[in-house]
């Protein structure tokens, strides 16, 4: 099933959730135009209280320590909201202080100008996240944005990596990068 020995438990739990409400089989076109035998709604999951609170989990024992130095949470919008702020709630109900934002897709032009939405500060050390990747382009993209605001991409995360090429986008970046789950913990090959 997967690449890894054996998922713990908490990882077990959000897995089983994801392929309860997120993954869907039949003939689908993926965003990149290529063909699948099965699409990964992660906002299904992402977007459930029971979800969030199973990604939330999963991203505090994958994280570790690591968490401890983390200030803000967020990532391009759509697919990074859901978990952004809702780990940060989580988070926040547990005594541990998150700031979350979003990276809009294009810049705004009255009020606070530019791309960043949130409360994300200079300064901040990030984990830039995501529901789900494939190639990393949405995460590198939040990167950039991040790093011109004048804050720190320290660590990726995704709820589901379906694609298997975001660790070395992110290594060149100098970026740690701690998928919770990947296409074979859901019984898929990368990329297809």
């Amino acid at each position: 099933m997967s690449d890894r020995a054996e998922l713990s438990p908490t990882l077990e739990r959000l897995r089983a959730h994801v392929v309860e409400h997120s993954v869907k089989t039949g003939a689908f076109v993926l965003k990149s135009g290529a063909t699948s035998n099965w699409f990964l709604d992660a906002k299904q999951t992402a977007c459930r209280s029971e979800g969030i609170i199973a990604v939330t989990d999963a991203l505090v024992e994958v994280m570790g320590d690591d968490l401890d130095g983390i200030d803000a949470i967020g990532g391009l919008t759509l697919g990074a909201d859901p978990m952004a702020y809702g780990v940060a709630a989580v988070l926040g109900t547990r005594g541990r202080h998150l700031r979350s934002f979003s990276v809009r897709k294009e810049p705004k032009a009255g009020g606070i100008t530019g791309r960043i939405a949130g409360a994300l500060q200079p300064g901040d050390r990030v984990l830039v996240t995501e529901d789900t990747t494939t190639r990393g382009t949405s995460l590198i993209e939040a990167v950039d944005q991040i790093v011109e605001y004048g804050a720190e991409p320290v660590f990726m995360s995704v709820i589901v990596d379906r694609g298997g090429t975001c660790a070395a986008m992110a290594a060149e970046r100098g970026i740690g990068y701690r998928p919770l789950l990947t296409a074979p913990d859901l019984g898929f090959d990368f990329g297809t």
